[in-house]
């Protein structure tokens, strides 16, 4: 069975869901979750890799839109500062205003 089945298909449909691992891309998984997942995928993720995995991992994480940033950061209780994507994005340059 493949494990991607357990989450919506539609936070899946640009890759080939057979080839995803869920040990070794366990920061995609999280960050496609968070970011477009509803809430029992939300309760899924806990479920398989505990609070602690996913913490860690969203420190870590390159890329979150700033609503999803600033729930974990508030759900978590954790500086923005903190996180690997905040730092990353005010340091790169800004070309459009939008």
């Amino acid at each position: 069975m493949n494990p991607i089945k357990i989450f919506s298909t539609h936070l899946f449909w640009d890759v080939d869901s057979s080839k995803i691992q869920i040990d070794e891309h366990s920061q995609f998984l999280i960050g496609r979750v968070l970011q477009y997942g509803y809430f029992k995928d939300w309760q899924t993720l806990v479920k398989l890799y505990g609070v602690e995995k996913i913490k860690e991992t969203l420190l870590e994480i390159r890329f979150l839109d700033d609503i999803s940033l600033h729930f974990v950061s508030n759900l978590f209780s954790i500086p923005l500062e903190k996180f690997r994507c905040y730092t990353t994005k005010q340091s790169a340059a800004n070309y459009w205003n939008y």
